[in-house]
């Protein structure tokens, strides 16, 4: 089959390959694949610079998210059959015509999604809903700071917010262009912040009265560390996704942790096991999979989906996600 491979094996966009590979065959449980359209996302950066190995076991091309057709089953595989459309998330492989994937983290794909729209949900929605919902525990009434909100995780995290009833949804990003289009989205931010020229802990007490916000969402880290911390209210929870900027800070005052009760929990999801992901795939699809549209759709959650390249143009999709120009999904079609 044809795939995207890395020449010797990591190192910068230009190993970045259109080749062929040994085709996979499903083993107990899973099903095969033939992929439609694959979504970029930063952990694709760092493992193509060998900074980040795949989990053991899993396949060593790039990507873990995707929309396709099922085309063989394995062993005491029965929800599916050959033909059936799908997306859904991996913990690898997705850049290659033909792909592997535990049975229970593939989802039907609906009707009014596109390929590209479907290929768009799965590591974005599932990461943001395993931050916002079961980590951070959002609810109605509460209010809400988003870190690098036009990223794919970010923007869909506003919209779960403001899903589950959030007060106020406050996102960062480091320019007018993204806070403009992050204010006029249906379902988006109430309230937006330049990181980069205002203190997002100062405007976010503004919006709430002095009080700060209950839920963070963080993939930056130590650049926003102690702003963090005291844009939190009492009781206040934050959820980190990522390191952005680091992950030492030299100075830090324990004392807001205790008298504000605060709760701080760093997560991951591909590293997660098969058991933890089935279940988390599963209540995304009870609570938030109806809920959504396609980029055209008027639904309460939509894609967004910034551009889409051919996979012939893998370097160029790899060079305009580390330029951090994009708002919304950078997504692969296999042609």
């Amino acid at each position: 089959m044809r795939a995207i491979l890395i020449k010797e094996g990591k190192g910068p966009i230009e190993n970045l390959y259109l080749g062929e590979t040994e085709k996979p065959a499903p083993k107990r449980g899973e099903v095969l694949v033939k992929v439609k359209a694959f979504g970029l996302n930063r952990m694709d950066i760092s493992q193509r610079e060998g900074k980040y190995p795949p989990p053991p076991g899993a396949s060593t091309i790039l990507g873990v998210e995707f929309s396709g057709h099922v085309t063989q089953l394995g062993e005491d595989v029965t929800g599916w059959k050959a033909g059936d459309e799908v997306f859904g998330l991996a913990y690898g492989g997705a850049y290659a015509e033909f792909m592997t994937v535990p049975e229970k983290n593939v989802l039907k794909k609906p009707s009014h999604l596109s390929w590209y729209e479907a290929a768009s949900i799965p590591e974005n929605f599932l990461t943001a809903f395993q931050a916002l919902v079961v980590i951070a525990e959002v609810k109605q009434g509460d209010d809400v700071l988003i870190h690098a909100g036009a990223s794919g995780v970010g923007v869909t995290a506003i919209q779960l917010a403001r899903l589950y009833g959030a007060n106020t949804v406050t996102a960062t990003a480091s320019s007018q262009e993204k806070l403009d289009w992050l204010l006029s989205i249906p379902s988006g931010a109430t309230d937006v912040v330049n990181y980069k020229t205002q203190d997002f802990a100062a405007e976010v007490k503004k919006t709430t009265g002095g009080r700060g916000v209950d839920v963070i969402i963080d993939s930056v880290g130590q650049s926003h560390w102690q702003k963090n911390i005291d844009a939190l209210a009492i009781d206040g929870r934050m959820t980190m996704l990522g390191l952005l900027s680091g992950g030492e800070v030299e100075k830090f005052n324990l004392g807001p942790l205790l008298y504000k009760r605060l709760r701080i929990q760093g997560t991951t999801l591909r590293a997660r096991s098969p058991a933890y992901q089935a279940n988390l795939i599963e209540r995304f699809r009870k609570e938030v999979l109806g809920h959504i549209s396609g980029s055209a759709g008027d639904g309460r959650v939509r894609t967004y989906i910034h551009n889409v390249y051919p996979w012939t143009e893998i370097q160029e999709a790899h060079r305009e996600m580390e330029a951090n120009k994009n708002s919304g999904k950078i997504i692969v079609g296999i042609v």
